[in-house]
């Protein structure tokens, strides 16, 4: 999909949930891309330490084999450091599955369930994955599926700009592709593992220092 396309699927996405028309300023402002959005998007899912010393952003597509090869070692990584903040952003840029994927993981952080959805389909092994998989991996996680699609539809209008923002965010980054991860001043455009995620956590915090 290029950007043009899922930036026509996200509008038709928001008409299928009863959305308001888009406005002309409706489009992300040079706010939406600003280093504390990427940030700090008061939106975006996130897990690890609030208070960490360090942050890790991390662009992914629920049908990127690479997220989901590298998922695991990122994961662990924060687990083990205990310093470290890991801000989720949804980028659907793969298919239009990929854009229902993640409407339905943000839809499920109304319930404190992103995490359980999220998992859910980053551990459906392949590329490719029909959105009926992936909805049926979200079931099984616990998700409470009535009130997913009760919280899609009265905050549609909110996940579709915040994947517009992701989008946008992308863009001015310069990102071409899934994974992609923002390391403190670093960014990480190929998966990782655990070995390469400490590396570059390592100098990140090394380059810090010395500012």
């Amino acid at each position: 999909m290029t950007r043009r396309s899922v930036t026509q699927v996200l509008a038709l996405a928001a008409a299928q949930y009863v959305i308001a028309p888009s406005r002309a300023d409706d489009g992300p402002t040079e706010t939406d891309v600003s280093k504390e959005m990427i940030l700090r998007d008061p939106a975006t899912p996130s897990s690890g330490n609030p208070k960490g010393d360090l942050t890790i952003v991390v662009f992914f597509d629920y049908n990127c084999p690479y997220c989901k090869q590298s998922e695991p070692a990122l994961e662990k990584l924060v687990k083990a450091d205990g310093k470290i903040r890991l801000v989720y952003k949804d980028w659907p840029i793969l298919t239009p599955d990929s854009i229902k994927g993640a409407q339905w993981a943000l839809a499920a952080k109304y319930q404190d369930r992103y995490d359980h959805a999220h998992f859910a389909m980053m551990g459906i092994p392949g590329p490719r994955i029909p959105a009926e998989r992936m909805r049926e991996a979200i079931a099984k996680s616990g998700v409470d599926m009535d009130r997913l699609d009760a919280d899609l539809q009265a905050h549609g209008d909110e996940i579709t700009k915040l994947l517009r923002r992701n989008l946008a965010q992308a863009d001015s980054l310069g990102l071409q592709g899934t994974p992609a991860y923002i390391v403190g001043d670093y960014r990480v455009t190929s998966a990782l593992n655990y070995d390469g995620f400490k590396r570059v956590a390592a100098d990140a915090r090394a380059r810090a220092a010395k500012k």
